[in-house]
């Protein structure tokens, strides 16, 4: 959970005034775009355990927050938890929930205590209130929020998007620049594969659900901290194709606050345009534009200048692809072959739907894209400030390809760049970004951090007020 930029390493050794002993990444930013919470990892750089998790960084929201802290609050909060039971039970359940969610990265450690590693009672502030932005359910980081909060100041029409993909669900949160652009407060990415298994039976399977309601909870949770306004929930391929879909629907309902939105697949494609291409400013890139945006369980074409043209949607995608012709790890070439077959009857339809011939730049936008050109430029970890709009060769699709096909699932998700349940189908997915770029002559691709989650929260920025 959470990105890292290049930059963020410098930043928040500049807060903390040290180097950071953990790995980490950044869940929640104030309005500038510097780090205001940050995710740490379990173990530290020698492999002991870390028992924060999330850490408060931002200067101002440490000293407000140790404003608290100094009027004794904790000594309160210790003392109440002794003759309140259901106040000691909901700081008990805080602890616990924090414990597991620390034991995603590392299952043991569950057994390291609560928030600031403590298990029973209240011990820093700091870390509940870190708890509570991060998306937790944490009374007392709230009761913290309450009292400190704006720590910086707030721009009006703040907002939060979600698209629900078929193998991740990601987050958006911003408030408007003034500029028709947008600051970000937070950006996130998880993986749930909330699309398994629907190519083959139609319906979401329930410990998708489960794994996914799960995530959709915590980003609503950290939306709402951040005081989105409204938290807009667009769904793609596997909801789309699901015949149960309205038991997401209504959680989506629960815990967003607003109805889902299950987009058609030319709307999607609509939406990924809008967030590639605005405020578009590269050298070499002109339009009109073909924006390639693959996802786990459909891929999206969309040829335009200023806006749309033209859209295709297509059942294709690299859920869908493997689930239908990988049985082999690593895939054996006459399934990579089966897969390409696959692909370029596909692309028969999107050369006879879409004006092709007149693209004079292709963007390629989503987690396929991005992760095979942070392979190419072979990134230490993953940064979008380093693979956001930057051009990859086809050449390059290719080796990179050729390099995936030839490892494991294991050693494909041990790569520093890789996001955890992107591996084993990444193949397929960059034998469709290297079919299409052959197909269509395209020497290279200007690769987009921004797509269609972008597309969604400019949408709801550009809303009468």
């Amino acid at each position: 959970m959470g990105e890292l930029r290049g930059s963020d390493l410098t930043i928040v050794r500049e807060q903390l005034g040290r180097e950071p002993t953990t790995p980490f990444t950044v869940v929640a930013r104030c309005p500038d775009g510097h780090p205001l919470v940050i995710r740490n990892h379990p173990l530290d750089a020698g492999g002991k355990p870390f028992p924060t998790l999330f850490w408060l960084t931002c200067p101002r929201a440490v000293k407000a927050v140790s404003r608290l802290e100094s009027a004794g609050s904790i000594a309160r909060f210790n003392e109440r938890a002794r003759v309140d039971a259901a106040f000691a039970g909901a700081i008990a359940d805080t602890h616990e929930a924090y414990a597991a969610e620390r034991a995603t990265a590392v299952p043991a450690a569950a057994d390291w205590g609560g928030v600031g590693g403590t298990r029973t009672g209240v011990k820093c502030l700091h870390a509940h209130y870190a708890n509570h932005v991060a998306g937790a359910d944490d009374p007392l980081g709230s009761w913290v929020a309450d009292r400190i909060e704006p720590v910086h100041e707030e721009r009006p029409r703040r907002v939060a998007a979600i698209d629900q993909g078929t193998n991740s669900i990601r987050l958006l949160v911003v408030e408007p620049d003034g500029l028709d652009g947008f600051r970000e407060l937070a950006r996130d990415m998880i993986i749930t594969r909330l699309g398994r298994g629907v190519d083959d039976t139609g319906r979401i399977a329930p410990d998708a659900l489960r794994r996914t309601v799960d995530r959709l909870a915590v980003l609503s949770r950290r939306a709402r901290a951040l005081h989105a306004e409204r938290i807009r929930v667009g769904a793609t391929s596997a909801v789309r194709d699901a015949a149960n879909r309205a038991e997401y629907e209504r959680e989506v309902l629960e815990h967003a606050g607003s109805p889902l939105e299950v987009l058609s697949g030319e709307r999607e494609a609509e939406l990924s345009f809008l967030g590639a291409t605005s405020g578009l400013e590269v050298e070499g890139a002109e339009p009109p534009y073909l924006v390639l945006d693959i996802g786990g369980g459909s891929t999206e074409f969309v040829v335009g200048e200023g806006e749309p043209r033209s859209a295709v949607s297509t059942q294709i995608g690299s859920v869908r692809l493997t689930e239908r012709l990988v049985t082999t790890d690593p895939p054996h070439h006459a399934e990579l072959e089966a897969m390409a077959a696959a692909v370029e009857i596909v692309l028969d339809g999107v050369e006879a739907a879409v004006p092709v011939g007149d693209v004079r730049t292709f963007i390629a936008v989503a987690g396929t894209a991005t992760t095979v050109q942070a392979i190419a430029l072979g990134l230490p970890f993953y940064d979008p400030e380093r693979i956001h709009r930057t051009w990859l060769s086809s050449e390059a699709v290719d080796r990179v390809l050729a390099d995936l096909v030839a490892m494991t699932d294991a050693e494909r998700a041990a790569l520093p760049v890789m996001a955890p349940g992107r591996g084993d189908v990444i193949v397929a997915g960059a034998l469709v970004l290297g079919r299409v770029m052959r197909r269509f002559g395209f020497e290279r691709a200007l690769v987009s951090e921004t797509d269609i989650l972008d597309g969604l929260a400019l949408e709801m920025l550009a809303e009468p007020a």
